[in-house]
């Protein structure tokens, strides 16, 4: 996906929720230069708070093998490019790095606090190995910081209360309704192709007249009786 998939992506889900919204840009789609269209782009469209990594392009998953970043004096312009791209000061910018698989865990901090100098509100050390670096990182960094939960990767999984209490302001459980919706489908399919049939009894499907409460929102009945 380009910036121009972001973005529009970003603009329709502004449009249909007023939460704040985090959109991760990657790495910015290029250099600094880059990294600065990219942030006025983003806010454009109605993003909160914008992420940037340090990985090099094209990025893999933080909790792939095969990773690799950029120089840190890069990293750090990039950051600064994109505190500076910012027109509303209510926008928060988020620095993610990957050091921590390639350089190690002391590597990851320095570049964290780098990039909290050159003005990130957020930060983001991303695939920590071990439960004692999750303890470490609220007490080395003086930044609000967010912990991602990748079932079945890299990070040992915590409980979001516990987290709050070590100090982390953002707990991120990626892909938990992705996978846990993979898995009713496998479920509801398998059943289906033991028994041909799944019922709305079965508990492995949302029930018909949920759904029709969810497609059917309350505004959007009320705009359908307006204007047909």
């Amino acid at each position: 996906m380009g910036l121009t998939d972001i973005a529009d992506h970003t603009a329709r889900i502004r449009d249909a929720v007023s939460v704040p919204l985090i959109v991760d840009a990657d790495t910015g789609f290029g250099n600094a230069l880059n990294v600065y269209h990219t942030v006025r782009t983003l806010e454009r469209a109605g993003a909160d708070c914008i992420q940037l990594e340090d990985q090099v392009s094209p990025k893999r998953c933080g909790h792939f093998s095969g990773k690799d970043v950029i120089p840190t004096d890069e990293a750090v312009k990039k950051i600064k490019a994109a505190v500076d791209a910012r027109r509303d000061e209510d926008l928060l910018i988020m620095a993610r790095t990957d050091a921590a698989a390639v350089q190690g865990f002391e590597a990851a901090i320095e570049r964290a606090e780098k990039f909290a100098e050159a003005g990130a509100d957020i930060l983001f050390v991303e695939a920590v190995t071990t439960a004692d670096e999750i303890r470490a990182l609220p007490k080395r960094l003086f930044r609000p910081q967010l912990i991602n939960m990748v079932i079945g990767g890299r990070t040992p999984i915590f409980n979001a209360a516990e987290l709050g209490e070590l100090g982390y302001g953002i707990v991120l459980y990626a892909n938990a309704a992705l996978q846990g919706a993979v898995a009713g489908m496998q479920k509801a399919l398998a059943v289906l192709r033991d028994e041909k049939e799944v019922k709305d009894s079965s508990g492995l499907v949302t029930p018909f007249a949920e759904r029709q409460r969810l497609v059917g929102k309350p505004e959007w009945d009320a705009l359908e009786k307006k204007y047909s």
